[in-house]
């Protein structure tokens, strides 16, 4: 069947992927119009290889599929590849179709279910494109090649690189960008911290805000803001100047101290609370951490045990007047009294 880009015909409604039962009558309709309701994306597997040699592993078609329906949008079917390559520059890049589900068959191939626009539809029937290419991430290295992780897109092309029963290109006639430019390393991915959809455009771009992140860290630790930082040598002097007065203070206090305690034993030895064989003692036990207030506490509750012995006034040994036992024999003998003795003895000397 012929047709033309303003001729209306039936789309395919968005519940037709969930809708086995009407399969059949689709695909019946839709070979009617020319153009294939299921298309081929990637041939079973698990290896794959391309006219061009290069090859891919496809032994997670499942993983594929889950990427697709985790994804939640519809993969768009262009013109060799013009959403990777004019639409990464900003020139229009129109779909000619939209695959809406995809399907695990016979030997882990995947294909999927296609919504084609009106010029879509009338390039496709009217055999202006025959075949497909289909964009994909991968993971590089392998001995068999990259292992395939997920659907981008595809794209109509004349020359197709992948053995596939429907609409791919070899990238051996083409100087546009190979698949394996397309996509990235999952190990690079990573440590961008970016998803393994990453386009290297964004790769640049995220690369690019790094560098721009790193200089300006780097400014400002060549010219830091004097609100959050100071010089070092004010710092130091800051530093220094804090610890002489500490330790002038620490100083004070020390010598006050001591004057306290000096001043304590001082006072207990005058009141002969303490003897002076026992002074250095006490002056030892009051420089230690409280020492000085226990000491005070045991001086006002001790005796006095060191203080006048209370005999101050008493008369001399040998009598009233102080004589010695012999001259008080003598006033004995002259029957004089020992007052009288003593006033002659004094007025003889």
């Amino acid at each position: 069947m012929t047709g033309h880009p303003d001729t209306q015909r039936p789309s395919c409604p968005e519940t037709v992927a969930f809708n086995r039962d009407l399969k059949p009558l689709l695909e019946s309709i839709a070979q009617q119009e020319g153009v294939p309701l299921w298309v081929e994306l990637l041939p079973p597997g698990p290896d794959i290889t391309g006219r061009d040699g290069r090859r891919w592993v496809n032994d997670t078609p499942e993983a594929i599929v889950g990427a697709f329906e985790a994804h939640g949008a519809d993969l768009p079917i262009d013109v060799e590849h013009a959403s990777e390559i004019k639409g990464r520059a900003g020139e229009p890049a129109p779909a000619m179709g939209w695959i809406k589900a995809l399907e695990i068959r016979e030997g882990g191939g995947i294909w999927g279910l296609v919504e084609w626009t009106e010029q879509g539809r009338w390039m496709v029937s009217e055999k202006s494109y025959r075949y497909l290419s289909p964009v994909f991430l991968f993971e590089k290295g392998g001995k068999t090649g990259g292992r395939i992780l997920k659907l981008l897109s595809a794209g109509l092309t004349n020359q197709p690189n992948l053995h596939l029963t429907a609409l791919n290109r070899d990238d051996r006639l083409s100087t546009h960008p190979k698949e394996a430019d397309m996509a990235l390393s999952t190990a690079l991915c990573q440590a961008l911290g970016l998803g393994i959809e990453t386009s290297e455009g964004q790769a640049v771009a995220a690369i690019t805000t790094l560098r721009g992140d790193l200089a300006a860290a780097r400014t400002r630790a060549d010219n830091p803001s004097l609100e959050k930082f100071v010089p070092r040598a004010d710092y130091d002097a800051a530093i220094n100047r804090a610890t002489a007065a500490e330790a002038r203070l620490t100083s004070i206090e020390s010598q006050a101290r001591d004057t306290a305690i000096e001043s304590a034993i001082t006072q207990a030895l005058e009141r002969g609370k303490i003897t002076p064989a026992s002074a250095e003692y006490h002056r030892a036990q009051c420089s230690t951490d409280g020492g000085l207030e226990r000491f005070t506490a045991f001086v006002e509750a001790a005796p006095v045990i060191a203080g006048p012995a209370g005999l101050e006034g008493a008369p001399a040994p040998g009598g009233a007047a102080g004589l010695s036992d012999e001259e008080t024999a003598v006033c004995r003998m002259l029957n004089i009294s020992e007052d009288e003795f003593a006033v002659c003895k004094k007025e003889d000397s």
